[in-house]
């Protein structure tokens, strides 16, 4: 037996030596100290020895176990080291050396546009108003001069939540709120109305197929100017001021007669051909302008409706849907290519 010892000793000794990593080590112990090892099967045969051999034995016994658990643990330290050192290596990182530069996002072209529109009505005495995207059927249509069976809401056909709130169509039902809510507040001060400047930017929605020019979603900037001695030069005035800053100083635009429930007189508002320059092309088909947004002298019966006399205030309002601007302004022929997210398109901008 203590012959058996012995090579159970020198073949452990031998496999730890040549043992790769910390994993195999573990396997050697298991192999030659657990529970079902060489060592503990030799041990297990000590009821056959005499009394006299048995002190002997388990002398010798001990010594190799001990001798094999040493073997082990400066083998282990070893390989631990040499694993550390090879990670450290591994993940090295030269902090002298220069860095990536991480990729930026910037602003989408629907944010680019819809901002520098806002600075240039800011910059004309306007404020912005913000309402809500879910309104009450009242002010999206009635409200407006369209009652209900009137012919102008199947054009506008939309998203309802219950048979009397929808989702907004336009951005119109803000500029109604804004006029309750002012009177209101001239009639609290027991003043006369002040006057109202206002453009209300937002989303809008109605049941149109998705194609290259329409979408169920897209987003409007309408604006609305209520006061004494308004006219229709001072909407053609604003109007051209806006195309200017935003196409050049050379631009020009023309209104059409036109008809919008809500305004009176109504006129549809062409912008010169950006490729012509009004000389006719392809892009305008041959007319020299393109058409751009609706615009009109405010109805008397929707100021009427306000609760603001038509008799003393006139006003006038506008609508642009601000997709069809951002089209024409980097000449994009394809409305769907603004929601797709392709970073091919956006980086561009």
């Amino acid at each position: 037996m203590k012959e058996k010892l012995e090579q159970i000793k020198t073949l452990a000794i031998s496999e730890i030596c040549t043992a790769e990593n910390t994993k195999q080590i573990e396997e050697l112990r298991v192999k030659f100290l657990g529970k079902k090892g060489e060592l503990t099967n030799i041990l297990k045969q000590m009821g056959s020895l005499t009394a006299e051999e048995r002190p002997i034995i388990g002398q010798v016994a001990n010594a190799v176990r001990s001798d094999i658990e040493n073997a082990l643990s400066e083998k282990k330290s070893l390989l631990e080291e040499n694993e550390k050192n090879a990670q450290i290596e591994k993940e090295y990182i030269d902090i002298t050396m220069s860095g990536k530069k991480p990729n930026i996002g910037h602003l989408h072209p629907l944010t680019i546009v819809s901002d520098e529109i806002k600075e240039i009505f800011l910059g004309m005495g306007f404020s912005v108003s913000q309402g809500s995207e879910v309104e009450f059927d009242e002010y999206n249509f009635t409200k407006l001069n369209l009652p209900e069976n009137h012919p102008a809401r199947d054009t506008q056909d939309t998203f309802y939540i219950t048979e009397k709130i929808l989702l907004r169509t336009q951005t119109s039902s803000v500029q109604v709120h804004v006029m309750e809510e002012e009177v209101a507040k001239a009639k609290a001060e027991n003043r006369e109305l002040s006057p109202i400047r206002i453009i209300s930017p937002g989303r809008v929605y109605r049941s149109d197929a998705v194609d290259a020019t329409h979408s169920p979603l897209f987003h409007q900037i309408e604006g609305l100017v209520v006061d004494k001695g308004v006219t229709m030069a001072d909407l053609k005035g604003t109007l051209e001021t806006l195309m200017q800053k935003l196409y050049g100083a050379d631009c020009k635009i023309r209104l059409r007669p036109h008809h919008f429930p809500f305004t009176e007189p109504s006129a549809e508002v062409d912008v010169m051909c950006f490729k012509c320059k009004g000389t006719g092309c392809s892009m305008c088909k041959q007319e020299g302008y393109i058409e751009l947004l609706g615009a009109g002298m405010v109805h008397p019966k929707v100021l009427q409706g306000c609760g603001i006399d038509p008799e003393i205030y006139s006003g006038f309002a506008f609508g642009l849907g601000l997709e069809r601007i951002v089209m024409r302004r980097y000449g994009i022929t394809d409305m769907r290519l603004l929601y797709e997210n392709d970073v091919r398109f956006l980086k561009q901008f």
